[in-house]
């Protein structure tokens, strides 16, 4: 019984990994060619050198090919912290961390505007009891803002490019 139950298993996962060989990400680098040639960054200049070290990481690609079109980007990043909860004794209980960012893409070749686009995102923590902890949760805070602006960059870059 043991024997039969492991061979239609054995099956079911092989029929599974077969049916996977076709996969391909909605948004791959192959086709998106794009090669940044010139960057410049903005306002708070370690959160803007992330969010182009990320995408700088995803474009410029070895397998490149020809007809890359190459740009030309403006990252303009700003971040605002902000006391948003108060006790009765005034003591601070939440903050809020809001990071405002402007892309501005254009082609190399033709100065032709291709994205301006602005994303505004916000996120609240909690004070905690060591300064050092509420640091910490600060910058994960921060780290989870610039993840989904940099996806959400992204996205709109993928769509600018694969329709234009």
């Amino acid at each position: 019984m043991k024997k039969i139950i492991y061979l239609i298993l054995s099956i079911f996962l092989l029929i599974s990994v077969i049916g996977c060989t076709g996969y391909e990400p909605i948004f791959s680098s192959s086709k998106l060619s794009i090669k940044i040639v010139e960057h410049s960054i903005e306002g708070d200049k370690k959160l803007g050198g992330k969010i182009y070290s990320q995408l700088n990481r995803y474009f410029n690609s070895p397998n490149n090919n020809s007809d890359t079109k190459k740009v030309i980007i403006l990252i303009d990043t700003k971040k605002d912290i902000t006391p948003t909860v108060k006790n009765s004794a005034g003591k601070i209980i939440e903050y809020r961390v809001q990071i405002k960012t402007k892309l501005f893409m254009e082609d190399f070749k033709s100065n032709k505007e291709l994205i301006n686009y602005t994303i505004n995102l916000s996120s609240s923590y909690k004070v905690q009891d060591q300064y050092f902890e509420t640091k910490k949760i600060e910058a994960k805070t921060i780290d989870e803002l610039l993840n989904k602006i940099y996806q959400d960059l992204l996205i709109k870059i993928s769509e600018t490019v694969l329709s234009s």
